[in-house]
């Protein structure tokens, strides 16, 4: 009998030694819609065009101190792109540029996240767009405060290779699309 509680307070001690050595899950943060934008600027001509997707989503799984098990995932309605020019939202839904009828979200999915060496963070992962899936890279910095995190970043994407305004030279708008982020998010 003095063998088996033996037994059982070393599997106990064991468990417990596990799961305080074990690293921790990363944090799950939910996004506050209300006080982040997703938003976007193109050249067109001697100026630019920029707006903001009005529905989009995010699933962040991050924690600083594991950044391994990191994972970044975005939703973004195309049809709620808006510039506040009504020739150009009309134009952005149409098969010359999102399609909206037949791709109605792009997607992004992280592959990995690391510390750049001067603080900041590196998304790496892929953005699904019109049917195609390109690398994408993140750029971007975090400051958490207890359990609210702030984030700033952008990447940079080539609209062609996702036949993103086809027929549209990059003389009239520039091939190169600045995406930004500035959210919010709790834990």
């Amino acid at each position: 009998m003095e063998m088996i509680r033996l037994s059982a307070a070393a599997a106990a001690t064991l468990t417990c030694a596990t799961l305080l050595l074990t690293p921790a899950a990363a944090s799950t943060w939910t996004v506050d819609q209300g006080g982040s934008t997703l938003g976007f600027e193109v050249a067109q001509g001697t100026g630019s065009i920029s707006g903001t997707f009005t529905d989009w989503s995010a699933s962040i799984d991050l924690d600083p101190d594991n950044l391994e098990t990191a994972v970044i995932t975005a939703r973004i309605a195309l049809p709620s792109a808006t510039t506040g020019n009504g020739q150009i939202d009309g134009t952005l839904p149409t098969g010359q540029f999102f399609n909206v009828a037949e791709f109605p979200a792009a997607e992004f999915t992280s592959e990995t996240i690391s510390l750049a060496n001067d603080g900041s963070y590196v998304a790496e992962g892929s953005l699904a767009l019109k049917g195609v899936r390109h690398p994408v890279t993140l750029s971007f910095t975090l400051d958490i405060e207890g359990d609210t995190a702030t984030a700033k970043g952008t990447a940079t994407l080539d609209r062609t290779v996702y036949n993103v305004g086809t027929g549209v030279g990059p003389d009239q708008v520039g091939a190169d699309v600045s995406v930004t982020i500035d959210l919010t998010a709790t834990r």
